[in-house]
């Protein structure tokens, strides 16, 4: 192989065995709760025995015959129609991100307050992700709530669609508004199996509890043919045992759960599987990213390669109170992990004060970490051309390679390269009045929310939707 490609692993084959045979322990032994009388129905058939005070132990057998029934791949579009990326279980494929996750308050970086998420910051922050390269999708990225509960989700998802055209990672909190937010979409962009781009984000009750909300939105989902993530929020010490070894065999079985229970619904339905695995304070009753749980993230897509399976990962945001030192730290360590281990997909970056607040500039800022981590993540070339023996022949002892050849080729490629600070010298730092990295940051994402690239048919889309939704929920 003559290109250098970095990578990580955090388990061995033997360590992976171990973690399948445990959640498999799990699953046979303990089995998971399941709320729904439909759904209970379902596994009490492929499992043959009684379904009892809402348990159901699910043995190896059908674990193993789920995972080889879920596709490996899964192709997304943008909501034009046009690919965007594909999603695979052999932990090749590159790291995609996105932003978002579902925050109560938007911190204005114009003015430094902190406010609750209205309609318009929707707007504001699918247009921000919509504009900056290095995000491949958006997710929900906060609740509204100058609408009322019964209609905030559908129009979130009306904002989001006219403001990107890339694909939308959705949560939508509320059963009553999830297959209504799929018929507006529906109305506006036709038959969603066919050009998916559209992707429900769904999670169980941690620990061990398939609830009703969550697998109806799954039934509705796959019959509607959309590709789903299912994916588990889990607590150390608190929702998951204390030790990382608990936290991910836990996490892992109830994936597995979710996975059968998917593909007994329909055989071959596209499933994304992944954890959000957390550190809970004791003291403070809060959760927060540690090194320990960022590391579980990379083991936990490691385990979803081991199934062939897509993974959906962690964001590294919610630590911090801003674009600040601490919301740094994490960032830096969960996306240049994550795009040097087998993560497949990063939703939910740009949280603040364990995500509840939505920071523009956190966006800005990681979306600058991201584009660094790929260049380190795609490695270099040792053919004899990127040797450029040839160079080296002519100019020999004691020259320099400023005009040669594969300099000039070259040279664009290796300049200092960031999305939002120039290179300074010393000079030039005192001579712009030294000007401090955090005032350059917040310049950047003021400049890019008062300048939003805004998809071409975006009051075409509003108009119809609000037409559209006016009708339906009336």
């Amino acid at each position: 192989m003559l290109n250098v490609k970095p990578k990580i692993r955090a388990l061995t084959h033997e360590q992976i065995k171990k973690i399948h045979n445990d959640a498999l322990s799990i699953l046979e032994k303990t089995g998971v709760a399941v709320n729904d009388q439909g759904a209970g129905c379902l596994f009490e058939k492929a499992v043959g025995k009684p379904y009892k005070d809402n348990r159901i132990r699910i043995p190896k057998e059908l674990v193993q015959w789920a995972i080889d029934s879920a596709p490996s791949e899964i192709k997304i579009y943008d909501r034009l129609g046009n690919p965007c990326f594909e999603l695979n279980g052999n932990g090749t494929g590159d790291t995609v991100f996105g932003i978002g996750v579902t925050n109560l308050h938007y911190q204005d970086p114009f003015t430094n307050t902190i406010q609750p998420f209205f309609r318009h910051h929707i707007a504001k922050a699918t247009g921000l992700g919509h504009t900056l390269d290095n995000f491949d999708f958006i997710s929900t990225p906060g609740v509204i709530h100058d609408l009322p509960p019964e209609t905030a989700d559908i129009y979130n998802v009306l904002e989001m669609t006219a403001n990107t055209s890339k694909p939308l990672v959705l949560l939508i909190s509320e059963w009553n508004s999830f297959n209504p937010s799929l018929d507006l979409c529906e109305h506006l962009y036709g038959d969603l199996a066919t050009h998916p781009f559209l992707i429900p984000y769904l999670n169980p009750i941690t620990p061990l509890v398939l609830n009703s909300e969550t697998t109806m939105k799954m039934d509705a989902a796959i019959k509607r043919g959309l590709p789903l993530i299912f994916s588990n929020y889990g607590m150390s010490g608190a929702s998951c045992p204390i030790t990382p070894a608990g936290t991910l065999v836990l996490l892992t079985a109830e994936l597995l759960a979710g996975l059968v229970y998917s593909q007994l619904v329909k055989i071959g339905a596209p499933i994304i599987l992944g954890s959000l695995p957390a550190a809970f304070d004791m003291q403070h009753a809060s959760n927060f990213y540690s090194p320990d749980t960022l590391l579980l993230n990379l083991a936990c897509a490691e385990m979803m390669t081991f199934y062939k399976i897509p993974h959906c990962g962690t964001s590294g945001s919610g630590n911090g109170w801003n674009a600040d030192l601490l919301a740094s730290t994490t960032q830096c360590i969960n996306h240049f992990t994550s795009c040097l281990g087998n993560t497949g997909m990063v939703p939910f970056v740009g949280g603040s004060f364990n995500s509840l607040v939505f920071s523009p500039e956190l966006i800005v800022y990681a979306d600058d970490v991201i584009h660094q981590s790929k260049i380190f993540a795609s490695g270099f070339s040792l053919d004899d051309e990127s040797v450029g023996f040839s160079d080296i022949s002519d100019i020999g002892p004691g020259g320099n390679f400023l005009l040669s050849d594969l300099t000039m080729e070259n040279f664009k490629k290796s300049r200092f390269s960031s999305t939002i600070w120039p290179y300074l010298t010393l000079e030039k730092w005192m001579a712009q009045g030294e000007p401090k990295a955090d005032k350059i940051l917040k310049d950047r994402t003021c400049e890019l929310l008062n300048n939003p690239t805004i998809p071409e048919d975006h009051d075409e889309i509003i108009s119809k939707g609000e037409s559209f939704l006016t009708s339906y929920l009336t």
